[in-house]
């Protein structure tokens, strides 16, 4: 009998290693499933938080399309159950330089402020003179006509003699390189048709300057009055100039930077006031996820004859979108 029992030990440590052995495959399996399922169950909600934000960031897009929605509207700023939001930015695209009108023509007075322009950025003369010539040599029709400063075309740089289709063809044009490799350099920027003049309710500072007869002082204290005490456009504080026919700019506007009579003629045809072009960027958000759309809107408006004097408008026509990118 003792002997028996003696054998049987090594049996049932065999069967105990066997069993714990077993315990251990099931309790790695079980915990694979439930990392599996909670993977999917992540991967599910991370999803289903991407399209949540793709839907915000174009519900405010919509929103923004609006004929009736101005840049300071509670609209344009929502929040929803969940932690769902939107915020949109509503900018005036021709506060921006439009490179194509600077350019067409080669009409000196216009050159200038694009020249103006960029020696405010910092641009050294030599440099200045290089990558103007180069520019008017991409877009000028006349592929005989060579300015001095633009290298010569080779098969490697062959300037397509068109207007520029996009802000980015700058850094396709010689000289530009090291311009258009600094953060934020298009933002002054832009090639859309509708804008010519330069609209004096949402151009930067650096704009502001570019034009004739601008001094720092007179551009500063306009941008304080403009921007209101937030200092920031489009805003509810913003200063509410008086509205003129059309884009015209308000005699207001003369007087707060500074130029008389004579010297407003001279920048005259070179700026309007509010015109129809947007820029509008919608963020959407949903938990820790970012999504992003952009539009360059012409929205058309008309003074409503009864009400004009309290700011209300109705659309001149349907919204048309230049273009359209999620970021």
């Amino acid at each position: 009998m003792k002997t028996g029992s003696a054998k049987s030990k090594p049996d049932q440590g065999a069967a105990l290693l066997l069993a714990l052995w077993a315990l251990f495959l099931l309790s790695a399996m079980i915990i694979a499933w439930a990392l599996s399922i909670n993977s999917r169950l992540t991967s599910s909600s991370n999803a289903n938080r991407v399209v949540e934000a793709e839907a915000m960031a174009s519900s405010g897009a919509d929103i923004a399309l609006n004929p009736a929605i101005k840049p300071d509207s509670k609209n344009l700023h929502m929040k929803f159950a969940g932690g769902a939001k939107f915020d949109v930015q509503m900018t005036g695209e021709c506060g921006r330089l439009n490179l194509n009108f600077l350019t067409q023509g080669e009409d000196p007075t216009k050159l200038a402020i694009l020249r103006q322009y960029l020696s405010v950025k910092g641009i050294e003369l030599n440099d200045l003179d290089s990558m103007m010539d180069a520019l008017l040599d991409w877009v000028s029709p006349n592929k005989g006509l060579h300015h001095l400063n633009a290298p010569p075309e080779t098969d490697d740089y062959r300037p397509p003699h068109a207007p520029l289709t996009s802000v980015d063809d700058l850094k396709k044009i010689f000289g530009w390189e090291e311009f258009t490799s600094k953060p934020g350099w298009d933002k002054d920027f832009t090639v859309v048709g509708n804008c010519g003049a330069i609209d004096v309710a949402w151009a930067s500072r650096d704009v502001l300057r570019a034009l004739p007869g601008m001094g720092e002082d007179s551009v500063d204290r306009f941008l304080q009055l403009r921007q209101g005490q937030d200092g920031i456009d489009g805003t509810a504080d913003d200063f509410q100039f008086t509205a003129t026919n059309g884009t015209s700019v308000p005699p207001e506007i003369q007087a707060a930077l500074g130029l008389n009579p004579q010297q407003f003629q001279m920048i005259q045809a070179l700026v309007q006031y509010k015109g129809p072009v947007v820029r509008i960027l919608s963020i959407g958000k949903s938990g820790g996820v970012t999504r992003s759309v952009e539009m360059i809107v012409f929205k058309p408006t008309t003074p409503l004859g009864g009400a004009a004097g309290l700011g209300a408008s109705i659309a001149a026509g349907r919204p048309q979108v230049f273009s359209w990118k999620e970021l």
